[in-house]
């Protein structure tokens, strides 16, 4: 897959939630994790980090909205419940993109909404868990952006599937 993403939270008070939004970047292949003025001990986070993500993935912590750094040709996305936001499964990601979701008790600060090209909402009836929705978003750039076969028309996966890289005398059919 070409690009990277990084994600983050910005103003976030619990720190089990965003120890299993970092650990879900980790196995998603973020490339990198950030927090904006966390209202949480940041230490206490590796509590429900099992996959030893700070051990993996570049860490950065800033202190407001101004001082998240992007680097040229990245795309900042919001994750926000609001009016006008763009429904999840009809975005299509950027091949570079930052993803910043809000607190718990929250929302993406304006100053940080100000900042963002897009917002992207997970069409839903109310806010759900931090990582939670961070996984979501993950999830579904994998498999925007994933070499998949197409899902089948009738239920069930794919009668045969070979990914596009292999030549024709590589695969072997039972």
């Amino acid at each position: 897959m070409r690009g990277y993403f990084g994600i983050g939270v910005e103003g976030i008070s619990k720190p089990m939630n965003v120890g299993n939004l970092l650990r879900s970047a980790h196995a998603f292949g973020a490339s990198f994790f950030f927090t904006i003025n966390p209202a949480v001990d940041v230490k206490g986070m590796h509590a429900s980090d099992t996959s030893g993500a700070f051990d993996h993935i570049p860490f950065y912590n800033f202190a407001k909205p101004a001082d998240l750094i992007l680097p040229m040709n990245t795309s900042l996305v919001a994750v926000e419940l609001v009016e006008g936001a763009i429904e999840l499964p009809s975005f299509r990601h950027p091949q570079s993109a930052i993803y910043v979701l809000g607190p718990e008790r929250g929302n993406v600060s304006d100053e940080m909404l100000a900042r963002c090209d897009y917002t992207i909402k997970i069409p839903m009836k109310f806010c759900i868990n931090v990582g939670v929705a961070g996984a979501l978003v993950m999830y579904d750039r994998l498999i925007s952006y994933g070499r998949f076969a197409d899902r089948p028309v009738h239920a069930g996966g794919p009668d045969f599937f070979a990914p596009q890289q292999l030549k024709q005398d590589q695969i072997v059919r039972k």
